[in-house]
């Protein structure tokens, strides 16, 4: 078990790296700026949690394999194959944050700001789901929770299912409909939210709602 944690380690470290450390470079490269906008709202806000849960999630992925390696049990005890699939899904959701990164461009930012206005993406994996990167962000929290199964590793998954949740419905949607408008609303019309063809927005109610 404690091979498949290591795996976990260096996969996430890999991870965080490329996706963060890497594309905040190249970003400020291209644009003179980190892309990096922190916490959105006051505290104790939605807003607020959404940011606070993300960090919860990105210390638990850590946490969750260094303590299987001092000796914390896991859920699912002798399962190779588990891990293994762990360490597929963990491939492809590293994997997809990155090509979803590329295609988001110079638009990439890590939290909103409420007075800024970037280029509505509709083309790559953007036509088909309105939130790639938080997709393939679950996908590798997913894999890494398989890979060393224990219930930091679960909590972390957890953690970052609701911030993903929050930050997209309570943040970002609200967001692009103020500073995109019928633009907006018609590209959520035909782009699912997480996954294609479910959380369209209607154009009745002009809100988010799953069909």
């Amino acid at each position: 078990m404690t091979g498949w944690a290591w795996a976990a380690l260096g996969m996430y470290a890999v991870w965080l790296v490329a996706a963060f450390g890497v594309r905040a470079l190249v970003q400020r490269r291209r644009t003179g700026d980190t892309g990096f906008r922190g916490l959105s709202g006051s505290p104790g806000s939605a807003a607020w949690w959404a940011g606070v849960l993300f960090v919860v999630a990105l210390l638990g992925a850590v946490a969750a394999p260094v303590a299987t390696l001092v000796g914390l049990p896991v859920l699912a005890e002798g399962a190779p194959a588990v891990y293994g699939i762990g360490a597929a899904i963990t491939v492809l959701g590293i994997i997809g944050t990155l090509v979803a990164q590329k295609a988001m461009g110079a638009s990439w930012r890590v939290g909103v700001d409420a007075d800024e206005r970037t280029a509505l993406v509709m083309s790559g994996p953007f036509a088909h789901v309105r939130n790639p990167i938080f997709t393939a962000m679950v996908t590798t929290g997913l894999g890494l929770a398989l890979m060393v199964p224990n219930v930091l590793a679960s909590a972390a998954l957890v953690a970052l299912i609701v911030a993903v949740e929050l930050q997209v419905r309570v943040v970002e949607e609200p967001y692009l409909r103020r500073t995109h408008g019928e633009t907006y609303l018609s590209y959520g019309s035909r782009s699912g939210r997480f996954l294609p063809g479910i959380g369209y927005i209607s154009s009745e109610t002009e809100g988010p709602s799953s069909r």
